[in-house]
């Protein structure tokens, strides 16, 4: 089935704002700059604030919807009001998930593979509710983000006591430093900008995400996210952030090439193939690769 311009819109806004939010993060992790009491200086390493930076962005999209149903009060918009109603709460256990995975990916590189599997059941949770409440983006990216900033917001109080041993990116060696964090940026203004751009890229990119599962489907969102891999590596090779290893082209082989299965450029193969068979292994081939197909939206 072919892409409509408005698909095609929000597939290129999830890869251009992704792209800058993971920018602007390994941006402000590669800063140093002195902590409160006259510590020395140090890398700015604040996972858990930054993913509080991450719900806020979030957050504000639930405003923004509000906004727009208050304009659109008196000229109804379905696209605007929910035709079935929900409870809130129905994304909480995204927005955990969204909690969990993204805390996690800003701890360390082994840790990833269990963060993937954590989103993976966030993709699937929201779609299934955006489909069935018929949820609007904004509203469901606000909600979520509102979850996430408040619960996340409380639990960097413990995390301030907590010990982390070499997982600590902070002078006293605890989870979480968010003072810490706050005199860096102090220090040096610039990781406030980076900050600012993880904030609202992560609005835009998650808008357009949830808008992606609900025109398309949760699988397709996941195939645009792991392309935005691409852009964020080549830019981190050019300004000198990461180290060039040659396992990476045969990891983004293995990218491009399951892209390309999702989206059946292998039936064009395939049929190319065919047309040197005999005719009865046409036949057969056809009727395997032939029948109706049915999108993974229409069969839920």
């Amino acid at each position: 089935m072919a892409w409509t311009k408005y698909q095609l819109f929000l597939a290129g806004l999830m890869l251009v704002t992704g792209s800058i939010n993971t920018l602007s993060a390994k941006w402000a992790d590669n800063f140093v700059a002195p902590g409160c009491g006259g510590s020395q200086e140090h890398s700015f390493q604040h996972p858990f604030l930054q993913a509080v930076g991450m719900f806020l962005g979030e957050f504000s999209c639930l405003a923004a919807f509000y906004l727009l149903w208050c304009r659109a009060a008196g000229h109804p918009d379905t696209s605007a009001d929910p035709q079935q109603p929900f409870n809130p709460l129905l994304f909480l256990p995204p927005a955990l998930c969204d909690m969990t995975g993204t805390s996690i990916m800003y701890v360390g590189d082994l840790l990833i593979i269990m963060a993937q599997i954590i989103v993976s059941i966030q993709m699937v949770l929201e779609e299934k509710f955006v489909y069935k409440h018929n949820v609007h983006p904004l509203r469901a990216v606000g909600t979520e983000g509102l979850f996430g900033f408040v619960i996340l917001s409380l639990l960097l109080v413990p995390m301030y006591y907590i010990p982390a041993g070499s997982f600590s990116g902070n002078p006293r060696g605890t989870l979480e430093d968010a003072l810490d964090a706050f005199c860096q940026v102090g220090r040096q203004p610039l990781i406030a900008l980076a900050l600012l751009g993880n904030i609202s890229s992560i609005a835009f990119f998650n808008f357009a995400g949830i808008s992606v599962t609900k025109e398309l489907s949760a699988t397709t969102r996941m195939v645009l996210d792991s392309l935005r891999t691409v852009v964020i590596w080549a830019l981190s090779l050019t300004l000198g952030w990461e180290a060039f290893h040659p396992l990476q082209i045969l990891g983004f082989l293995v990218l491009l090439a399951g892209t390309a299965l999702y989206n059946g450029l292998h039936r064009l193969l395939l049929s190319r193939l065919s047309r040197g068979r005999p005719p009865a292994e046409e036949g057969e081939h056809e009727r395997l690769l032939g029948g109706p197909r049915t999108a993974i939206n229409d069969a839920s």
